[in-house]
């Protein structure tokens, strides 16, 4: 059987200065952090009890595998 891979989104939201990672995979998560690595952190901890809460997974599953894509947009000024 293949492994589904549980894909996440996050984007850096400029006025808040934090990256926010949402998903249509895994039900109800929202979060964020200062940084892509504490994101990526958190979400270790946050996906496997939101999979587990919402029965996406038994416990019986083992590990699950989730993919976190990130966007970010800058604004440089270009040197006359």
């Amino acid at each position: 059987m293949a492994q589904i891979i549980y894909k996440v989104e996050a984007f850096w939201d400029a006025e808040a200065t934090v990256w926010v990672a949402t998903s249509e995979d895994v039900p109800g998560l929202v979060t964020e952090a200062g940084t892509i690595e504490t994101l990526m952190q958190k979400l270790q901890c946050i996906i496997p009890e939101l999979v587990l809460l919402n029965r996406v997974v038994t416990p019986e599953s083992g590990s699950i595998t989730f993919q976190l894509t990130s966007h970010r947009q800058e604004v440089v000024e270009v040197a006359p």
